[in-house]
C-alpha cells in the first residue's frame, strides 16, 4: 500500500519560452497569408477611373475619338506639346486591345479590359479578369524620370510607384494584386502579361516613350513634349 501511495504521476513537461516563441511565429505567418488572400481575392474599385467600362458600354459616349498614335506622330512632326487625359487613353485601349487570356487557363479565364489610372507622378496599368465568374484584378506602377547630361535626355521608365511610406523607401511599391499592394519583387508574378501588353503597341511605346522630350504625368492626364529643354527652359530632374 505505501509503494502505490508513494507512486505518482510524472509531471508533463512544460512548453519552453522557444515552442511558444515558434507557434507565435507561425501563427502569425498563417494568419498574414490569409489576411493577403483575402485582400488579393478583393479587386481593386475601379470606377474611379475615367472611362473605365466595357467596349459595349462607352461605345457611344461623347468624347472625340483620338487615334493615339496620329495625336503623337502629330506632335512630334509638328513640334508641340500634346495632353491627353485618362478618358481619352481608356476610351482608345476599349476599342483597340483585342482582349484574350492565353495559357493553360484560357478556357477558365477572360482578360476582361485593360485601363490606365493617372495620378501626380505616376501612372498605374491595371487588367481587369473574369476567373470562372469571379472578378480579378492586377496592375502595375509606372513613373518617368528624366536626367539631362551632355549627351542628351536620358529617359528612364521605372517599373514601381515609390516608396509604401515616407520614412521606409525600400522596397518600392510595384503594383497591386486585387486591393494588395506588393513591393516591386512581386512583379515578377504578373510581369509577363504586362510585356505582352506592351508587344501589341510597339509604334505608340516608340512615339511616347522615345521620341518625346518631356513627360509630365498629373491627375488625370498626362503631357508629352517633344520640344528639348533649351538654357531658358529647365528641365527638371525627374517627373
Amino acid at each position: 500500500m505505501s509503494d502505490e501511495k508513494s507512486e505518482k504521476p510524472a509531471p508533463k513537461p512544460k512548453a519552453g519560452c522557444g515552442a511558444k516563441l515558434l507557434f507565435l511565429i507561425l501563427l502569425l505567418v498563417i494568419t498574414g497569408l490569409g489576411t493577403a488572400l483575402y485582400f488579393i481575392s478583393k479587386p481593386q474599385d475601379l470606377t474611379d477611373i475615367e472611362g473605365y467600362g466595357s467596349p459595349t458600354s462607352i461605345a457611344n459616349v461623347t468624347t472625340p475619338r483620338r487615334d493615339i498614335k496620329e495625336v503623337l506622330q502629330n506632335a512630334l512632326d509638328r513640334n508641340y506639346p500634346v495632353t491627353l487625359t485618362e478618358r481619352e487613353i481608356n476610351l482608345w485601349l476599349a476599342r483597340t486591345v483585342k482582349l484574350r487570356q492565353a495559357g493553360l487557363l484560357e478556357k477558365h479565364v477572360t482578360l476582361k479590359g485593360v485601363y490606365i489610372r493617372l495620378e501626380d507622378g505616376r501612372a498605374e496599368v491595371v487588367m481587369e479578369r473574369d476567373v470562372m465568374g469571379y472578378p480579378l484584378t492586377t496592375s502595375m506602377f509606372l513613373q518617368i524620370e528624366q536626367l539631362e547630361s551632355s549627351t542628351g535626355i536620358n529617359t528612364q521608365v521605372h517599373l514601381h510607384g515609390g516608396p509604401f511610406h515616407e520614412s521606409l523607401p525600400y522596397p518600392p511599391q510595384g503594383g497591386r494584386l486585387g486591393q494588395l499592394r506588393i513591393p516591386q519583387g512581386f512583379l515578377m508574378l504578373t510581369m509577363k502579361s504586362f510585356e505582352n501588353l506592351a508587344a501589341i503597341f510597339p509604334t505608340e511605346v516608340e512615339l511616347g516613350f522615345e521620341k518625346m522630350a518631356r513627360f509630365k504625368i498629373e491627375e488625370g492626364k498626362i503631357t508629352l513634349d517633344p520640344r528639348v529643354p533649351t538654357r531658358e527652359v529647365e528641365l527638371p530632374s525627374s517627373f
